[in-house]
Order: C-alpha cells, then structure tokens, then sequence
C-alpha cells in the first residue's frame, strides 16, 4: 500500500507560511523522535533555506524513544549547517523551558526590545507542535488532539517584550516518496485515517518490530516471540487480548488497532522506527529500486 496524504487546507498553509518566513528569525521544526527523518518535511527545509533562516529542530517524545537511536539522530542533525537539534519532551515543563534560550542562541542578534526573536513552529501533523505552542505560552491557546491536523490557521502570540511565535497547521508534503516512510507515519499516527488501512499498517509495525524489538513484544503481551512472523504476532495479540469475533476467529483490524495504540501511547517501551543507519540503507535500496524500474 503506498500512503500520500496532502489535504486541501495543508496547499493553504504552506502558502501562508511561505509569506510569513520572511518575518521570523528561527524556525523550530518540531519532529517525531521514534521516526525523526521520515517526519521531516521536505518543503520546511526548502522554505527555510529559501530565507536561509536557522532551525532548531526538536525531537518530541524522545522520552519513548530509543536512547541510543536517538543520539546518533542527534548528532546526524548537527552536523547540518544551520540546524540545532535537541532531543525532549513537551510534555515535560522543564524540557519546553529551554526551547525560547536554545532560539536566542542561534539567533544571537535578536535580542533586545527593538529586535524582538521571532520564531515559527512548524511540523507535519500530530508531532506535538500545539502541545509545544501551549506550553512556552502556559495557557491553552491551540488544540490539542490524538489525531492528525486538528491546527488549521496560524497564530502569533508574545511570549515576552523580546519573544514572539507563530503556530502553524500541519504540514504535509504532497508526494511521500517511500513507501516505507508513509507506513511508519501512519504507524506514528501522523497520517489521517481515512488515507490508511489499519491492519496494513500493523503488518509493516509487527515487522518491524519482531526484527528489532521482540524483546519488548514478549514482555508486553506475554507471548514468545521465536519463530513469529508478522501475522503470527498480530493473532497472538488478538488472542491475548480478546480480540476474536463470535465462533472463535480473529479479529484482525482489532488487534492491529491494540498494536498501534500501544506503540503510540508509548506502552511497548522506548522504540524507534528509524535509524541514520538504516535510513540510509532504505533510501539506497529505494535508488536501486528506481533504476531498476527506469531499465
């Protein structure tokens, strides 16, 4: 199944934010840590770039994460000219307390009452970046949901006399270029439901997930895990978790649904979906395939 989702309200969006880039001196581009380069949206880098306006990107909900994944993530990002990455939560009021400190540094010459910092969050869907908005601000000024592009409009508020920001919808791009990249945002929940389908979705995650965590699969559903493939794992936890229609069968979409809630919400541990590893090795397997297809 190959995924691409670009509602009509997100063409919108990238228009205004394309005319509001002008404006702002850091653009804090807030990531999924669990699949940071895959919820990294093309169109945020060029538009910034276009300005050549510095990024700080963060890595939300690092706190489920895989630690060591995203430390090489981290230093993957700063490495790149014009980009500071930290690695937080924000949820966490002490995390989100040094994001307004971490934009005055890599926009040292704005700061004072004539030259207040201006920052702009942007970010695909469900990333965190109203929950981000909310917290610098303490109050509830944007919604915030369990499902992908609830901010429809831009919104600037002062933080103080010498900070402000803006607060942008969520921004898809209008082509995903790997399959594999629109399977882990579905999986993150980055992807509107109408445009996946479920038990697909947590197919790719059982896979994934066997390969790299069975350890944490055994331990959450009670299950051993050798030997299991994809639908294995899936029936296992439909059974272990009463997922079954009358007479005794799988319930298929249920269980699915019970694997991606648990990986969402955090329940299976600290997990990532992606390394710079093997974020390499798809994208030169993806560059073969297309050659291989051109032939």
């Amino acid at each position: 199944m190959t995924i691409q989702w670009f509602p009509g309200h997100m063409d919108k969006a990238r228009k205004e934010v394309q005319r509001a880039m002008k404006f702002v001196d850091v653009v804090i581009e807030v990531v999924d840590a669990r699949l940071p380069e895959a919820s990294s949206n093309p169109l945020i880098k060029s538009l910034r770039e276009h300005r050549q306006r510095p990024c700080l990107k963060i890595l939300n909900k690092a706190d489920i994460a895989d630690p060591a994944a995203t430390k090489s993530w981290l230093a993957f990002y700063n490495r790149q000219n014009g980009v500071t990455a930290v690695a937080l939560s924000c949820k966490k009021p002490a995390d989100v307390a040094r994001v307004p400190n971490l934009c005055q540094k890599v926009a040292p010459h704005r700061d004072d009452n004539f030259k207040p910092l201006r920052m702009m969050i942007m970010g695909i869907p469900n990333v965190g970046k109203s929950t981000l908005m909310n917290a610098l601000v303490k109050r509830r000024v944007a919604a915030v949901a369990d499902e992908p592009a609830v901010t429809k409009r831009q919104q600037r508020l002062d933080l103080n006399a010498r900070m402000s920001i803006i607060d942008t919808p969520g921004l898809m791009w209008p082509q995903i270029r790997d399959p594999s990249d629109g399977m882990m945002l579905a999986a993150s929940h980055a992807i509107g439901v109408n445009a996946v389908i479920p038990e697909e979705v947590a197919m790719f995650l059982a896979d994934l997930l066997l390969a790299r965590y069975p350890a944490l699969l055994a331990a959450r559903y009670g299950i051993d895990t050798a030997n299991m493939d994809a639908p294995d794992l899936i029936e296992a936890i439909a059974r272990r978790r009463g997922a079954q229609v009358k007479g005794g069968g799988i319930n298929f979409e249920k269980a699915s649904i019970i694997l991606l809630t648990d990986f969402r919400t955090g329940k299976l541990g600290r997990i990532s979906l992606e390394t710079p590893e093997t974020r390499s090795e798809m994208m030169a397997a993806s560059d073969e395939s297309s050659v291989d297809s051109v032939e």
